[in-house]
């Protein structure tokens, strides 16, 4: 196998971290593997003053011709961290040394992006395009998204509730999206709002679609049928579908817009059958898509990992 100059980020115990690297492989490259989880006990990182001074377990990398970003294990509360026996220690140490790791983590990133060198995706999107934001972009864009609140004011969210039917979930994700009731309205509830913010935001009874976008091409459009309010782990039925081309258009444009060159996206239809966008997932999954619905993600996140590859090996020969 040839020699490559493409990065994996995240472990390989992550099975779509996984099946990246075993599909570049298959392509005839041999990844480098940034496993986050390993820094700093297990893992040797020195940066230098220079941007592409990186150098990996004493390996200099410099400026990778792409880089697959599936996680950095950021905090100690996320998925395929076990930190649980150091926050019981000292929790206070821990969140201090994680901020530490992942500042460091977070440079080789964004120094690889002023490089220019392609990140799907690139840590400034992940890092600063938070959900509030993400789709106030949409909406300033003229790009179709539901009515949302997010806040912890009481007040406001009786407003917001006083005319539609709504869901609540998360700001940041992490727990399942539930419909809002009546007792969801009580002083009681409300009051729990101290303690975080919550995002509100209209309902959509229309159909689940996840839509696949790679360097500005729908690859994968996916009908998901469900019962429930949230469909994440309630799938009864998942097919692909064909969007029609101005849905594509619009999902296409919601990618370039915040900046993603990888995006899995959520849609949901209203009442009438528009679409609107619900999120773009920076880092998104693919394996349980592939798997219920037999199409692939994956062979196209390769290839595109790997058309880069040529555009380095021609630089580095002019050089």
């Amino acid at each position: 196998m040839s020699e490559s100059p493409i990065v994996i980020v995240g472990a390989l115990e992550d099975a779509h971290a996984s099946a990246v690297y075993q599909g570049l492989r298959a392509r005839g490259h041999e990844p480098v593997v940034l496993d986050a989880r390993r820094f700093p006990a297990d893992l040797a990182i020195a940066l230098g003053h220079e941007p592409d001074d990186i150098r990996i377990d004493g390996r200099p990398i410099g400026r990778p011709a792409a880089v697959y970003v599936r996680s950095l294990y950021q905090s100690p509360a996320g998925f395929g961290v076990d930190a649980d026996e150091a926050m019981r220690d000292n929790w206070r140490r821990t969140v201090l040394a994680y901020r530490e790791r992942s500042t460091l983590l977070t440079a080789i990133l964004l120094r690889w992006e002023q490089l220019g060198c392609p990140l799907y995706n690139p840590a400034s999107v992940g890092t600063n395009i938070t959900k509030p934001y993400q789709l106030a972009l949409l909406r300033a864009a003229n790009l179709p998204v539901p009515e949302t609140l997010w806040t912890n004011d009481p007040a406001a969210v009786r407003r917001f509730c006083a005319d539609r039917e709504a869901i609540f979930k998360p700001v940041a994700g992490g727990a399942a999206t539930r419909k809002l009731g009546p007792d969801d309205l009580s002083d009681q509830r409300l009051a729990k709002l101290a303690g975080a913010p919550v995002c509100f935001q209209e309902l959509l009874p229309g159909d689940d679609v996840r839509v696949y976008v790679i360097d500005g091409r729908v690859v994968c459009a996916l009908r998901i049928t469900t019962d429930a309010v949230d469909f994440r782990q309630n799938e009864q039925h998942i097919e692909a579908i064909e969007l029609e081309p101005e849905v594509a258009k619009i999902c296409v444009r919601a990618a370039e817009l915040i900046g993603l060159p990888y995006t899995g996206m959520d849609i949901k239809a209203d009442r009438s059958g528009r679409y609107k966008i619900l999120e773009l997932n920076p880092s998104a999954m693919f394996l349980g898509f592939e798997q219920r619905a037999g199409v692939d993600i994956c062979g196209p996140l390769c290839d595109a990992l790997v058309r880069h590859t040529k555009a380095w090996s021609r630089a580095r020969t002019v050089a």
